[in-house]
């Protein structure tokens, strides 16, 4: 815990500017970026040594007041201070026991196959637990539509987005969507810093694309919501659509993403047609419909 609460006050303080949050620096030079760490405990209202420690990790915890003042002088967002919340919370050490396997209830699986737009159930280290056809059709139609029934090869988002050509080529604001991705597995990291399976995929990542390395060591989170992206489909052509992530009430570590487009746009035709092609089976596969750029 200590860790992670050291490194992200640091990549917090660094972003922040004197000038931000009102200080003067009378035209000197600073050697170090952004705040300096006694600027941030005067803001907080702690002692500076006791700010050194947590930024050293050597403070085992901080209270909620103490995070509240530091969210505040750090000029976090919600996400941010939830996150800065996480990490400062005191944790056992002891070893902890291999999360069972996430599954999909009877009822998520219904509300999925429901649906009449692209939707697709990620669990908590983004892996693909299931997906509705025209899910499978719009974010993977390249890859085995069964492969969420089971659990070694399941497909997983991040992943995908850094490391699968036709998914980064899908969209047209790449940056956009890898941010999104990275900052949201940072949450979750902060949520289970135990968890082996997650620590084991940073780490692939990390080591196979040197942009996500880069997105991860600079420690912004944003949690999943409703965001717009500008896409080059392999099936539906050109299109605009927004991905709007919603939360399982009973598995609140579970998400499900659901596609949809302004009523009457083209981008909803195209959508229309997609869900023609998959119903009559006829959608074309991916690897003939475009060559990755």
């Amino acid at each position: 815990m200590s860790g992670q609460l050291a490194e992200y006050l640091q990549a917090c303080r660094a972003r922040l500017r004197p000038e931000q949050v009102g200080l003067s620096t009378y035209g000197e030079r600073r050697r170090v970026p952004g705040l300096r760490r006694e600027e941030v405990a005067g803001l907080a209202g702690v002692s500076a040594s006791y700010y050194v420690r947590l930024e050293q990790g050597q403070a085992l915890h901080a209270s909620q007041e103490v995070v509240a003042a530091l969210a505040r002088a750090l000029q976090l967002n919600a996400d941010e201070h939830a996150h800065l919340r996480e990490l400062a919370q005191p944790r056992r050490h002891r070893s902890a026991p291999k999360p069972p396997a996430e599954r999909v209830s009877p009822d998520t699986a219904e509300l999925i196959a429901s649906l009449a737009q692209p939707a697709i159930l990620l669990g908590r280290r983004g892996d693909v637990l299931a997906w509705n056809p025209l899910g499978h059709a719009f974010f993977a139609g390249h890859l085995d539509h069964s492969s969420p029934q089971r659990p070694a090869d399941r497909p997983n988002m991040t992943r995908l987005v850094f490391l699968d050509a036709h998914t980064r080529a899908m969209y047209e604001n790449w940056t956009l969507k890898a941010r999104a991705v990275v900052g949201n597995l940072r949450l979750t990291a902060g949520k289970h810093p135990d968890d082996r399976e997650l620590s084991a995929l940073v780490g692939e990542l990390a080591t196979k694309s040197p942009e996500f390395a880069t997105m991860w060591a600079d420690h912004r989170v944003r949690a999943c919501a409703s965001t717009a992206h500008h896409m080059h489909h392999p099936v539906a052509g050109e299109i605009v659509v927004k991905q709007q992530t919603l939360r399982i009430p009973h598995a609140p570590d579970q998400t499900l993403t659901v596609v949809t487009a302004d009523p009457g746009s083209p981008s909803q035709a195209a959508l229309t047609l997609l869900a023609q092609a998959v119903a009559m089976g006829h959608e074309q596969p991916a690897e003939e419909a475009f060559s990755p750029r």
